[in-house]
């Protein structure tokens, strides 16, 4: 029963893609509370389990030149760019804690489940496309763009599991920017789709 609620709120939450990947879109503005045109001064977050608190926050000026800090100076490759878009999502990820009291959020579910302020993928993946759309409005991202995120679940995959993903322009590979495995505040995962698809986990390459 409890997968079957999972499976329901990833189809609420997630949705269609109603525009072509070669767009950049925010495709998560299925419920009224979340913004679906973020920027700085409003955008939501998504806590306490499948987005059942939805919070509209702003940053400041300075605030946000701390998240774009990493992305200033134009990266020399994709790789690198993706490593400074971990660093931003990272520091965001400080910065919203403090408001929101997510804070003390534990990497996956088990740790913190039930406890103020833990996030589940839903929450973590909403959050994650949240930021890098703003990042991507900014004029941030050079040589990747927001895709649609995506769902994993089967034999392989494991129980469902959903993350944010961008896509590199060039090679048009795409990527998991994955938060939910770690503690509030620490840079996500970015690991190729395909083989997040395919049940990756960060034991796996420890």
């Amino acid at each position: 029963m409890k997968i079957i609620k999972y499976v329901l709120a990833v189809a609420i939450l997630t949705g269609p893609a109603r525009l072509p990947a070669a767009r950049s879109s925010y495709d998560d503005a299925d419920t009224q509370e979340i913004i679906s045109k973020p920027v700085p001064a409003a955008f939501s977050v998504c806590f306490d389990h499948s987005c059942h608190t939805v919070e509209t926050l702003s940053i400041t000026r300075q605030e946000w030149k701390q998240v774009t800090a990493p992305l200033e100076t134009p990266g020399e490759s994709a790789e690198k760019e993706r490593r400074a878009i971990a660093a931003a999502i990272a520091i965001m990820e400080e910065i919203v804690g403090q408001r929101t009291g997510t804070y003390r959020d534990l990497g996956k579910n088990l740790r913190g489940f039930g406890k103020p302020g833990q996030m589940d993928c839903i929450d973590e993946s909403t959050n994650t496309n949240t930021y890098l759309y703003m990042l991507e409005q900014a004029g941030y991202l050079k040589w990747h763009k927001l895709h649609e995120r995506s769902t994993r679940f089967g034999i392989r995959a494991g129980m469902p599991h959903t993350t944010a993903v961008i896509e590199e322009i060039s090679s048009h590979t795409r990527y998991a920017v994955d938060s939910w495995f770690f503690d509030n505040g620490k840079p996500p995962a970015i690991v190729e789709l395909s083989v997040w698809k395919n049940g990756w986990d960060p034991g796996d390459t420890e």
